[in-house]
């Protein structure tokens, strides 16, 4: 079985891939709209992955009620 942190790991990198993909293609067409939302969607990953990583180092602060 594959694990959770490895699953989503290939998540993570097949999303980045497809990105790169669509970059990559854009580029190729010379398509300015599409340039321009995939770096938006690579933008958006990243602060993605920071807030996910910000948010497994903090401590719990939750209260419970």
């Amino acid at each position: 079985m594959i694990s959770r942190k490895f699953f989503n790991r290939i998540i993570i990198l097949s999303f980045f891939v497809l990105i790169g993909y669509c970059l990559a293609t854009s580029i190729a067409v010379k398509s300015i709209i599409g340039i321009f939302l995939a770096i938006v969607s690579l933008g958006a990953g990243i602060v993605f992955l920071y807030l996910l990583a910000k948010q497994q180092q903090e401590p719990e602060t939750e209260e419970s009620y």
